[in-house]
């Protein structure tokens, strides 16, 4: 009698300390995906051994790790057991509750992964992608998901960021339309490590600049004016500016 080849699973969790719109968001990411699993709230630095072991208890491939320091959120890619790792800086959350979309989709169901064509400009955009495609695309025949494609999830590379959509597809008289559901947030890429969540540094965005960092800067140079000080201090963390759908889809 053959094996059953072992089913692909994400295992989602979150570390101590994330704020509530963080929390909402991996709830949203956890209905999403009907192949991952959620595990307990762990703290990278301290529990570093952790993942492994519940990735190995909950026999999953992938580990997506929203971690929290106060304001500010980043995002882990991992493939278990050996790496690759990508580290993200997220901004511009919104959960399905904040923007209450008209957008529907069936729980369980499978998504399309739409990529633009700028993720083959470059190699760590491509690692990039295939990390994102292992992570949020389920498998065929999975056993807990249905076997309806009724959303699909888009990954727009823009200005060194990628921005993450998720579309309900309908279906008119002539033609197919999108409906956005939520949610949606943006990734700003900073490093690739070798390992799971550790090893040796393989790509490092050199554009990239701490938030403390940037908040820092502006209070020196604005250091004379408090409430010039409140507004960094708020732009630092706040949103990046959303391209147009034009920019994004490649259409005016």
């Amino acid at each position: 009698m053959e094996d059953k080849p072992k089913q692909s699973r994400t295992l989602i969790l979150c570390s101590r300390g994330v704020s509530h719109q963080q929390r909402h968001l991996v709830s949203d990411l956890i209905r999403l995906l009907p192949h991952s699993k959620k595990a307990a709230k762990i703290d990278r630095k301290k529990n570093f051994s952790a993942f492994k072991d519940l990735a190995e208890m909950h026999s999953c491939n992938t580990i997506l790790y929203l971690e929290g320091r106060k304001k500010i959120c980043f995002l882990w890619l991992a493939r278990y057991p050996n790496g690759p790792s990508i580290k993200f800086l997220v901004q511009n959350i919104r959960t399905c509750d904040e923007l209450k979309l008209t957008g529907n989709c069936l729980k369980a169901s499978r998504p399309i992964l739409s990529f633009d064509k700028s993720f083959q400009s470059e190699p760590y955009l491509q690692v990039i992608q295939q990390m994102l495609m292992q992570t949020f695309a389920t498998p065929e025949k999975h056993s807990r998901a249905m076997p309806f494609v009724d959303h699909a999830l888009s990954f727009s590379q823009i200005f060194n960021r990628i921005y993450f959509r998720n579309f309900e597809i309908t279906q008119g008289n002539e033609d197919i339309a999108l409906v956005e559901i939520g949610p949606r947030f943006v990734l700003t890429p900073i490093k690739i490590l070798s390992g799971l969540i550790s090893g040796e540094t393989l790509y490092k965005n050199g554009n990239y600049v701490r938030p403390r960092e940037k908040a820092l800067d502006s209070s020196v140079w604005n250091g004379s004016d408090k409430k010039m000080k409140k507004k960094r201090k708020i732009e630092f963390v706040g949103n990046p500016e959303e391209p147009s759908l034009g920019d994004a889809y490649g259409y005016s």
